[in-house]
């Protein structure tokens, strides 16, 4: 099956690096033309040199905070002014990992701005060229924690959960437009974020790194990390007219991690 995306302009957040520029990778390699989106403009510039690219395609870049949302938001609005957006691959920059006990009510407000705020607010400005056109894709990407909450990680815990219950809210609602929402639920991948989590819990627990990847890796079925450009091949599946019929979902790539259905 190959899948075509030619046409279709991509806007992805947190692609600076990770499952973000995996994502964008991959649907800049079916022929959209992407517009990566993170704070790393320098990371950025060599990003967007490197995308697959062909004499049809344009790909750019948007520099923006999501931990500053007047700022976000300005720079938003004007951005999606100007443009139309086929696809919205809604995914941030993360949030400080901690427990219930360790936590602020200002550490949940923060964490609602970035992982939900930020997302709801580019839905809703995107989606509206997406209804005149009669076609779009808004993709969130959250994480299993929604579905099995990790202890250590509870901001992302709480907020995530409502950013995949607003996702299915909204995809009834814009159905009828000819647009579909969906979530995709992550497991374990392979990224700086993740070697930076298990840092963390290698410093807190007091035991080496190798010791944390090898459990997590004990604890996959596939007893391996995912790979961002896995990540990529389903959110471009997801994104094209194969996936024409699939909405409201939030499909786990976890390698089996979950234990429920």
């Amino acid at each position: 099956m190959r899948i075509s995306l030619e046409g279709k302009s991509a806007l992805v957040g947190g692609s600076s690096k990770g499952i973000g520029f995996g994502i964008a990778k991959q649907l800049a390699e079916s022929g959209a033309s992407v517009c990566l989106m993170a704070r790393d403009e320098k990371k950025m510039k060599e990003l967007v040199q490197s995308l697959p690219s062909n004499n049809s395609q344009e790909h750019s870049y948007l520099v923006v905070d999501f931990s500053d949302f007047d700022s976000f938001k300005s720079i938003i609005d004007e951005y999606l002014s100007e443009r139309h957006v086929d696809i919205l691959i809604n995914n941030t920059q993360g949030v400080p990992a901690g427990n219930s006990l360790s936590k602020s009510i200002d550490d949940y407000q923060n964490a609602f701005d970035i992982l939900f705020k930020c997302v709801v607010y580019t839905s809703s400005i995107a989606l509206n060229k997406m209804k005149e056109k009669g076609w779009g894709r808004i993709i969130n990407l959250t994480s299993i924690s929604v579905k099995e909450p990790l202890n250590y990680l509870v901001l992302s815990n709480s907020i995530r959960a409502a950013v995949v219950t607003w996702g299915k809210s909204l995809s009834v609602d814009l159905a009828p437009f000819g647009i579909t929402v969906n979530s995709i639920i992550t497991g374990f991948i392979d990224t700086e974020h993740l070697a930076h989590l298990n840092e963390q819990k290698s410093n807190n627990m007091n035991i080496p790194v190798s010791e944390i990847l090898e459990g997590i890796k004990k604890s996959i079925p596939s007893n391996r990390l995912g790979k961002p450009s896995e990540m990529g091949q389903l959110a471009t599946f997801i994104a094209s007219d194969k996936a024409s019929y699939i909405t409201g979902t939030a499909i786990p790539i976890d390698g089996g991690f979950l234990r429920s259905i």
